[in-house]
């Protein structure tokens, strides 16, 4: 695979007082899994094009409800992301 530079351009955020790259170079998702996904869900062939979007699009929300579960865990006195933290950001 190697490096992908993405088209779009990449943002940066601010979690607890850290710079973070939301999209990078890489996806850190195998695309051969997001292709799983998307052929288990749909039952139809997947472009190569189509799941790297996704796999951009899972990553971004990942990120996303990874973050608000670090402030949940933040909160709660805890230095560890728990599982009831993680259900939390998706109620969100």
């Amino acid at each position: 695979m190697g490096w992908e530079f993405s088209a779009k351009k990449p943002k940066f955020i601010f979690v607890f007082g850290f710079i973070v790259l939301v999209g990078g170079l890489m996806s850190e998702l195998p695309l051969a899994a997001v292709d799983r996904i998307i052929r288990k869900a749909t039952g139809v062939r997947v472009s190569e094009s189509a799941a790297k979007e996704l796999s951009v699009h899972l990553e971004e929300e990942g990120m996303r409800v990874a973050q608000q579960a670090a402030v949940f865990s933040k909160h709660a006195g805890r230095k560890t992301i728990t599982d009831e933290d993680i259900r939390l950001a998706l109620k969100k």
